[in-house]
């Protein structure tokens, strides 16, 4: 006799027909397919992972290898440079093209800034609230509430310090520049990836970038870019 129960249950299935016994045995046995299903999806990520984690550290590699020649390469360039021109620049990055590609080499600032800052806005803020709106006085008290907006982060950002300390002598205010002044010194720029930036320019001058995570992936190990130590002495000093 032909039992329905024998693989699966459904819908259709009149189970009163069916003794306990029988519908145990059956739900039994879509339980264990059910567990012999998932063990077998778990053995396939088992196996999987290791495969994909071996191609993505061999990647990481190749991308690290990638990036230390390159800023091998372009440390002789920028060193012939000095030589030549008999200047070291001072700057985070340098850019070289040709007619049919450019490459940019440099490393990125996180601005950073100390405790201290939140009472140098205060002090600036309180100032410029007491400040009459009149005609005189309106358009610099909005340029400094711009100047104090922040980021998404919840900082200020480094380029509007300069701007701050400009108008010290608009507004020849102690209070004012002191807040200033504790904005300034609070500044803690820090140094952080390197990267690469490369693209190719077709006949028309257009520009497609190459895709690259090179921030992300260090140098070889014993290598270091020492280039720009100067100016990350100077940055660190700040």
């Amino acid at each position: 006799m032909n039992n329905p129960l024998k693989n699966t249950i459904n819908t259709s299935t009149d189970l009163s027909q069916f003794s306990a016994e029988e519908l145990k045995q059956a739900l039994n046995r879509i339980e264990n397919k059910k567990n012999e299903e998932r063990d077998a999806y778990k053995k396939l990520v088992a196996e999987t992972i290791p495969k994909a984690l071996s191609r993505l550290h061999e990647t990481s590699e190749m991308m690290r290898n990638a990036k230390t020649e390159t800023f091998q390469l372009f440390e002789t360039i920028l060193d012939l440079k000095n030589q030549v021109y008999g200047f070291k620049e001072k700057q985070m990055s340098h850019t070289f093209s040709n007619d049919k590609e450019e490459i940019t080499i440099g490393y990125r600032i996180n601005e950073g800034w100390d405790d201290t800052v939140t009472i140098g806005i205060e002090k600036v803020q309180n100032y410029i609230s007491s400040l009459s709106t009149s005609k005189e006085t309106a358009s610099l008290v909005k340029i400094v509430f711009n100047l104090l907006k922040k980021d998404a982060k919840g900082n200020l950002k480094g380029s509007r310090v300069l701007e701050l300390q400009k108008l010290t002598k608009e507004f020849n205010n102690e209070e004012f520049t002191d807040g200033v002044e504790i904005i300034a010194s609070s500044f803690k720029p820090v140094r952080s990836s390197w990267f690469i930036e490369a693209s190719r320019i077709d006949e028309n001058g257009v520009r497609t970038n190459i895709p690259l995570s090179m921030s992300s992936v260090d140098f070889l190990q014993g290598y270091a870019f020492d280039f720009f130590n100067q100016q990350n002495e100077n940055i660190n000093a700040a």
